[in-house]
């Protein structure tokens, strides 16, 4: 009968992760590692305990790395980061992506108790950023960040930092925009109310009175909060497009000449209120429009992927040095986890190389000395030294971003309902204007006239210009509640006419938390103690998972220990002789029946199974599955086929299943389904995607934290939501339908304004009615009609 060995699980006080030992504990408080013990120390020791009364386990994990920060001294890496610096006051904004509840904004807040050098500090919750404003006299930008780094809070600062050039939303003066014309409508509004109920005629001055009041309220209104519309319609019109900017200046035109002339000749009380209402109601729908997730970054590249500084050994000493400064020759030190910026050689160490952000590849890669190792690569392993062979700007990982290829082309983007309609509606509109014009000019030219300006002020597209913002905003709302964020209201409707789903493989279709891993085979409590014990001693990341899956057990003393990497470990532990790896290497001359990755077990010349890793598939790749008869299906992945069987149940057939794809070739292959036709969605999460996500029709990239590095793309999609992928794409169907009917509903609007305009016989007040109650009414329909399509779709 097999021994068993029951663990009991203990969670760290600090960050809640299993402790795997009982080395680490202060008071009856169990920690996992040194580093979350250290932190408790700290706050303990500055009065500051108070942080775990607010959430239990607040804090992040913090295992002791070799991590080093020399390079924020540096004057130059200084200058590009702080945000200002004088001789007695700088302040600097750092992402912090740990932060994660109220413990985190509590104690981030408190920094001023830990050194009495740091003035404030203050968490923006929403874009994980804390600012802080120290003396620079007592207190460097250095230590800061080795004091956030101690308490478990270790800021993110990328080369993207540095040159500053992240793409960030632009700060127009839409809102002021907005409050001109608002106040200039209420006034008017106001102004006009005698016109409407009738005045004596003792009472008609203040008429003219009011009149020329409503024509200098109407100023601003068109000069300031109006002329974007008219620099819009004048710069398409010089490029032969006719969009709907073009009907709303016409219509803006018409009603400040109409209401002028009518105000000066006394004919009339003009179109005042009109013109200010459609221009408020315009402006809220344009900034409905942009409003947008300014705490997530769409446009990203290489630079928010590498760090600021690497180390460097120059006459036997490490020092810091720019990324700028890495030339060719210089010899670089690269520790645990640490990116590898710029091509090199591999003079010392064991390296252990995770490629899967570049390739795609999810299995580590060794390599020997003498190779040549490309940027972007993630050392997993131990420290290594390796000499530049290409400066940053010339690497593989820069001339890959670079590449004229990878750049989306103008064409791509498919145009939008409004785009696509507003040509026509202006040409119609035009038409019927000049027709009345001229079906009364011989009766009675003024007639013809008002006819003529009456056509264009009743069907100026207002509830069509605010039809699609409206509906859009309520979608990205919808959206933005189940963890989809787009980025900007026109991926709606691209979404909508996708017809063809590309999908990555790893960190994609894949957690990003690893791969599942099963035991064919019966081990003993003394066998599993035994591979334990050699396989603790290995870097490797299948070494790693099989002692995660083993638990905390006590390692028994190695007598020899031999590690052949790729291949497997030799080792005697208590007598007994190990072998555990590949089977060519347990077996010689074998031949795995599938492929997949498995790591066999040999204890005395006994086979006694393997393990078998799988890659774990995120939740809902079943319903993927139901998406086969509406879309075309395919998967680009830069991973070796070891799991295509298993990949058949989700993808239609195996012609529909590429494996090992460069960068370049996943960019061809979307550029082939395009050019065939096809509407294309593609979904990635790694730089190797980046190329193929900006080809597509529409990028959607996936990631498990949408405010760590993934590549530019037209929306992020949180991890937790892909099983909501199929109701994310019949959503948007669903979203544009209601568009096409709010059009409709516009349409019946224009259609009866137009039977009073054709007359000449339209009257202020008529148009006053109208447009607001078009208005609301659109805005009323698209607002519950695309909360009930989300409901429908079990989105809320």
């Amino acid at each position: 009968m097999p021994e068993t060995i029951t663990h009991v699980k203990t969670s760290c006080y600090h960050c809640g992760d299993e402790c795997l030992t009982s080395s680490y504990q202060i008071e009856e408080k169990q920690f996992c590692c040194q580093g979350c013990q250290s932190v408790y120390e700290i706050l303990s020791g500055a009065g500051l305990c108070s942080y775990y009364h607010y959430n239990d386990h607040p804090g992040a994990t913090r295992s002791r790395t070799d991590k080093r920060f020399d390079y924020l001294s540096d004057p130059v890496i200084l200058a590009g980061l702080l945000d200002y610096t004088d001789e007695h006051l700088s302040v600097i904004t750092l992402y912090i992506p740990q932060i994660h509840c109220s413990s985190c904004l509590w104690l981030l807040e408190q920094l001023n108790r830990f050194n009495p050098s740091i003035y404030y500090s203050r968490v923006d919750f929403l874009k994980k950023q804390l600012i802080v404003r120290f003396d620079p006299r007592a207190f460097s930008l250095q230590q800061l960040v080795e004091l956030l780094y101690d308490l478990g809070y270790e800021p993110l600062i990328s080369l993207q930092d540095i040159i500053q050039k992240q793409n960030k939303a632009e700060k127009g003066n839409l809102v002021q925009k907005i409050a001109v014309a608002g106040f200039c409508f209420g006034n008017v509004m106001l102004l006009s109310f005698p016109e409407y109920f009738g005045l004596s005629g003792y009472e008609q001055t203040f008429s003219h009175f009011f009149g020329y009041l409503n024509i200098l309220f109407t100023l601003p209104v068109v000069f300031f909060s109006g002329r974007g519309y008219f620099i819009s319609a004048w710069h398409n019109l010089k490029n032969g497009i006719l969009n709907i900017d073009f009907p709303l200046a016409l219509g803006i035109a018409v009603l400040f000449l109409r209401t002028a002339v009518e105000v000066i000749t006394h004919t009339g009380a003009g179109f005042a209120d009109t013109l200010c209402g459609l221009v408020f109601f315009l402006l809220v729908g344009r900034f409905v429009q942009q409003k947008t997730y300014h705490h997530i970054s769409f446009e990203r590249d290489y630079r928010s992927f590498f760090p600021v500084a690497v180390q460097i050994i120059e006459e036997g000493r490490e020092k810091p040095v720019p990324l700028s400064g890495l030339v060719t020759g210089h010899r670089m030190v690269i520790r645990h986890n640490e990116i590898i910026p710029a091509d090199a050689i591999l003079l010392k160490g064991q390296a252990l190389i995770d490629f899967s952000f570049v390739t795609g590849e999810s299995v580590p890669v060794n390599k020997t000395l003498g190779e040549i190792i490309y940027a972007g690569g993630r050392q997993t392993g131990e420290a290594i030294e390796l000499e530049v062979i290409k400066p940053v700007s010339q690497s593989y990982l820069t001339q890959l971003w670079n590449n004229e290829a990878f750049t989306r082309k103008q064409d791509n983007r498919m145009k939008t309902f409004n785009e696509r309609v507003s040509k026509y509606f202006t040409i119609i509109l035009i038409a019927i204007a000049v027709g009345s014009l001229l079906a009364w000019l011989p009766f009675n030219y003024r007639r013809g006239i008002d006819a003529f300006t009456a056509v264009l002020i009743v069907a100026c597209p207002c509830a069509l210009a605010l039809s699609t913002p409206f509906t859009m905003s309520a979608a990205l709302s919808i959206f933005d509640r189940n963890l989809f964020y787009l980025k900007n209201t026109a991926v709606v409707e691209q979404m909508a006419r996708v017809n063809t789903l590309v999908m990555d493989k790893t960190g994609t279709i894949t957690t990003g938390r690893g791969k599942r891993i099963d035991l064919s085979g019966a081990l003993t409590g003394e066998q599993q103690q035994l591979i334990y014990s050699a396989c603790v001693n290995s870097i490797h990341p299948l070494s790693r998972m099989i002692c995660q899956y083993f638990g905390a057990l006590e390692k028994l003393p190695v007598t020899y220990y031999k590690e052949l990497p790729g291949k497997g470990i030799t080792a005697i532990i208590g007598g007994h002789l190990l072998r555990i790896g590949s089977g060519k290497f347990i077996f010689g001359d074998f031949k795995e029946t599938k492929l997949m990755t498995r790591v066999h077990l040999m204890i005395d010349g006994s086979f006694l199974g393997y393990f078998t890793f799988l890659q774990e598939y995120r939740e809902g790749m079943e319903r993927i599955g139901e998406l086969k008869s509406a879309y075309s299906l395919y998967l680009l992945s830069g991973d070796q086929d070891h799991e295509r069987d298993e990949l058949l149940r989700f993808f239609p057939d195996e012609g529909h299943l590429y494996f090992s794809q460069s960068p370049q070739q996943k960019l061809d292959r979307v550029e082939t389904l395009r050019q065939q036709g096809n509407k294309v969605m593609m979904l990635g999460d790694g730089l190797n995607d980046s190329g193929a996500l900006k080809q597509s029709d529409l990028g959607v990239a996936v990631t498990d934290d949408v405010n760590n590095f993934s590549p530019g793309s037209d929306a992020i999609l949180d991890g937790r939501s892909f099983h909501k992928l199929p109701a994310f794409l019949r959503f948007s169907k669903d979203t544009v339908h209601i568009i096409h009917t709010s059009f409709l509903i516009s349409l019946t609007y224009n259609l009866v304004g137009l039977s009073y305009a054709v007359t000449g016989r339209l009257s202020p007040l008529v148009a006053a009615v109208l447009m607001p109650l078009s208005t609301v009414t659109i805005i009323s329909f698209t607002t519950l009609a695309t909360h009930f399509a989300a409901k429908r779709r079990k989105l809320i």
